[in-house]
């Protein structure tokens, strides 16, 4: 048996860091009753939040299954940080985070499981039942994180799909990209000064066809004060006159 994590104690933010730097398992965890239990009995040792970094190719998709669940059942939060590459069974154990980050620079790659298999016509029959079946278990954990459908699940595992950190996040497979600062975008100084003029131009338009407004309008005001008409009683008596 050979070990392919390392759990650390980090005792200045009181957290332990979970580390998978290769293959998961190079052995299958089929019928091996000895590495998941060692595995189990580290991980209960660790309270509180654990950061799992994930830098790693694949392995036995077994033992990444048993993995994802130990740490969907781990009592304090979990987060996974993809820094390298999460690709085959390792893009499994990525989907056991709370929280799922990957680096700018990481990639995913989902693909349809594989076996090898020996014997007569019944026997490769079972083998391609099996990986029907352990496709459908991965779609669940795929499904469950990203709530992609099924049948788009499906197909990009057929297709064996790569994913960069922009476009695994973007289908939900992980919740963010790490490093990633919301920055105002950067204005160069001449779309700047442009800017400003344009803004001061439209301003000074503003200013003045609103003085000329309030000039006309003290004009019409004066105009309309100025006028004098001839009163009522005396344009009486002038057509009184007329009738003669």
């Amino acid at each position: 048996m050979k070990k392919f994590w390392n759990f650390i104690k980090n005792e200045d933010i009181s957290e332990t860091e979970l580390l998978f730097n290769g293959p998961i398992s190079e052995d299958t965890w089929w019928g091996d009753e000895v590495t998941p239990a060692l595995f189990r009995d580290e991980l209960a040792k660790v309270s509180g939040n654990l950061t799992v970094w994930l830098n790693s190719p694949g392995g036995d998709v077994f033992a990444a299954s048993q993995i994802y669940s130990m740490l969907k059942n781990h009592k304090g939060k979990v987060t996974v940080k993809i820094d390298g590459i999460a690709a085959s069974a390792a893009s499994v154990v990525a989907m056991a985070g709370d929280e799922t980050l990957i680096a700018p620079t990481a990639l995913m790659m989902i693909h349809d499981p594989s076996t090898c298999a020996m014997g007569n016509k019944a026997d490769m029959e079972k083998a391609i039942i099996l990986l029907d079946e352990v496709k459908e278990s991965i779609i669940n954990a795929y499904e469950t994180k990203s709530h992609l459908s099924r049948n788009k699940i499906a197909k990009l595992m057929s297709d064996e799909t790569w994913l960069n950190a922009k476009k695994a996040h973007e289908m939900g497979f992980v919740d963010g990209i790490l490093f990633a600062e919301k920055k105002k975008p950067v204005v160069p100084k001449e779309e700047e000064q442009a800017e400003e003029e344009k803004k001061d131009t439209l301003t000074a338009m503003t200013y003045s066809k609103s003085k000329n407004l309030s000039a006309f309008l003290s004009k019409v005001s004066a105009s309309a004060e100025s006028v004098t008409g001839t009163p009522i009683d005396q344009l009486e008596k002038r057509l009184a006159l007329l009738k003669y």
